[in-house]
């Protein structure tokens, strides 16, 4: 058994940084980011991808018709669940910004420590994005209750206090066995917690309301693809290079508890009186996507009977061949614009 996981020296001449002695934590770095020699080739991609993927919420335009539609079209559910799904994304993307520091400085890959301070940037833009959005569309006297719902929801508080406690059971006692539970968790927070919150904007979306909220989610999603994809890999590696470390127990148990978690606050906020959206739905949603998300480590199915998405209307969303497909497609760049960073970090 290896030695309980360090955190990185900022400097450390003994280190080695030659790819044949590169692992993904544990290994002896000497800080320098050497970007010529790249182990993790998943990682290059997904830089690409990244940085081609800029954007800021000042560009998204249409702001001011949200606000006027959210006073006049949407009803008391679809208000109070607007404010509440913007609270608890709100709370993940803050909690993101500050946490990816502590378990970056424990990988001993640079070009994985590179997509992780991306990824902890594109985090401070989606909570000044959630901000731009309340600015604009909500009464200012709402905004802080907006901010601080937990403090009046048990519901809410109890789903900050679990993902918040293992985050910092981690920076408390920095031990394998907490490393790998709060990487568990930052897979589960971005590919899972975010979603019905998604699912609700889509919703409205295909009902041609709120349309630049929708947008400004649509880029914040694309964006939380790729942190899915990065925790997968950081998984992955893991179980190939410290199979010790590796627990799928844990990963299966601490999904279950994230799809109860999200099926309890999504129904709670959103309820039975949202058009297309109701218990049934955020249940067969929620474990259709767990099933997703597990297949991505390699692991079977949690809910066998979930084989089916409920909610057709996403991918109809994101249909360019369907009426509304061209809502993504237009005010979306596609990922495929990364391609025109080729070169950009040339090895």
């Amino acid at each position: 058994m290896s030695l309980e996981i360090e955190r990185n020296r900022l400097f450390n001449p003994e280190g080695d940084d030659a790819v044949e002695h590169r692992t993904i934590i544990k290994g002896a770095t000497t800080g320098l980011f050497n970007l010529n020699a790249v182990k993790y080739s998943w990682a290059k991609s997904l830089y690409q991808v990244m940085v081609g993927n800029f954007w800021v919420p000042e560009k998204v335009s249409g702001l001011k018709d949200d606000a006027r539609m959210f006073h006049s079209e949407l009803s008391p559910e679809e208000q109070r669940a607007y404010k509440g799904v913007i609270s608890f994304l709100t709370f993940l993307d803050s909690l993101q910004t500050v946490n990816l520091p502590h378990f970056s400085d424990y990988v001993t890959s640079p070009e994985v420590n590179l997509i992780l301070s991306i990824q902890a940037y594109q985090e401070a833009i989606h909570s000044q994005s959630y901000a731009t959005i309340l600015e604009s569309v909500v009464d200012s006297k709402e905004r802080d209750e907006i901010y601080y719902f937990w403090r009046t929801d048990k519901i809410l508080l109890e789903r900050n206090k679990y993902i918040g406690q293992i985050y910092q059971d981690f920076i408390d006692a920095p031990s394998d066995r907490n490393f790998f539970r709060g990487v568990v968790a930052n897979f589960l927070l971005e590919s899972i917690y975010f979603y019905n919150g998604f699912a609700f904007f889509d919703t409205l979306v295909d009902r041609m309301k709120m349309l630049a909220t929708g947008r400004m989610i649509a880029y914040i999603r694309r964006d939380e693809l790729t942190h899915v994809t990065i925790f997968s890999n950081l998984i992955r590696e893991i179980k190939r290079e410290f199979p010790d470390l590796y627990d799928e127990k844990l990963i299966i148990e601490m999904m279950r508890t994230a799809v109860e978690q999200e099926i309890t606050w999504s129904t709670h906020i959103l309820g039975d009186r949202i058009p297309g959206i109701n218990g049934e739905t955020t249940a067969g949603y929620t474990k259709w996507l767990a099933n997703r998300r597990l297949a991505m480590l390699n692991i079977d199915p949690l809910y066998p009977e979930a084989i089916d998405n409920p909610y057709k209307h996403l991918d109809r969303l994101q249909d360019v061949n369907s009426d509304k497909g061209n809502f993504f497609e237009t005010t979306v760049v596609n990922y495929t614009q990364s391609s025109s960073m080729n070169g950009s970090w040339d090895f």
